[in-house]
């Protein structure tokens, strides 16, 4: 874990790349306690040694499917049920953290990426069993920001500094062609890239990972239950529909979401303040 110290930063935002309807503004101070935080989203790894340990088994085990983005299936995997307004994710029976893209995949060809398919409560699980918990929204942006204020990215305003990819996203068509110039086509691993300056990995892309918070201000969508605030984007956000891979930006989920772009990383208090 690394610490991040008390202070104020300026969160959300209003520029030309904000998503208003996702609650990003206004802009305003917020005060943050020093507490601990995960430099990396959880692994693979570590997860098998929580569920090794306890027995635990995820909603997407117990339910025996989720959902996979369709870029990662065979060529002759049979046509299953899509998203509707996203049909770039397919419904696949047996999909789970161990099996990360379905029955074809096993997480142990890739323990240092970041275990996937577990929704907000599989996240409270795993924090009890390791004595963290999940960090708050405002946590989480203060930890990725890095100290910097009012930037877009953990590193700064440019994209790309150099010409060079600071952070696994989409890059090309989506959903159809990614050159990969990042270096992956699905997940990567979750001490890829440089950290920002209080020294998380991958605060940006790779996988959304779960908040503490209920979403808000913005309202309940639809019935079913309060959304929760995720953060960070993840390697399927592109330029061309999805600018969330800012430290800013949000989205929300239904508590038992469980997909193959979601994770989390744990948080402390810092009891020595």
């Amino acid at each position: 874990m690394v610490a991040v110290p008390a202070g104020e930063f300026l969160m959300g935002s209003e520029d030309r790349l904000a998503h208003p309807a996702d609650g990003e503004g206004p802009v305003r101070t917020v005060h943050v306690d020093a507490f601990w935080m995960d430099a990396c989203t959880v692994s693979n790894a570590e997860f098998a040694r929580f569920a090794a340990d306890t027995g635990y088994r995820t909603s997407a085990e117990r339910t025996g499917w989720s959902f996979v983005f369709a870029g990662l299936l065979p060529d002759d995997f049979p046509p299953t049920r899509g998203v509707v307004g996203a049909p770039w994710w397919r419904q696949v029976e047996g999909a789970d953290w161990r099996r990360p893209d379905g029955p074809h995949s096993t997480w142990e060809d890739r323990a240092g990426h970041p275990v996937v398919h577990v929704d907000w409560d599989d996240a409270h699980a795993y924090c009890a069993w390791a004595g963290k918990r999940l960090p708050t929204e405002a946590e989480w942006e203060r930890a990725a920001r890095g100290g910097l204020h009012g930037k877009v990215f953990p590193w700064g305003d440019e994209f790309e500094p150099g010409g060079l990819p600071r952070m696994n996203v989409w890059q090309g068509d989506f959903p159809h062609r990614h050159p990969t110039a990042d270096g992956w086509y699905g997940t990567c691993p979750v001490d890829a890239f440089a950290p920002g300056g209080f020294g998380l990995y991958n605060a940006t892309g790779n996988v959304w990972e779960w908040c503490e918070d209920p979403l808000s201000p913005v309202p309940v969508r639809v019935s079913g239950g309060q959304e929760r605030v995720t953060k960070g984007g993840s390697y399927l956000c592109h330029a061309s529909y999805c600018r969330r891979y800012r430290v800013a930006a949000r989205q929300g989920l239904f508590p038992d979401s469980a997909t193959g772009n979601v994770g989390f990383r744990c948080a402390l208090d810092d009891i020595t303040s």
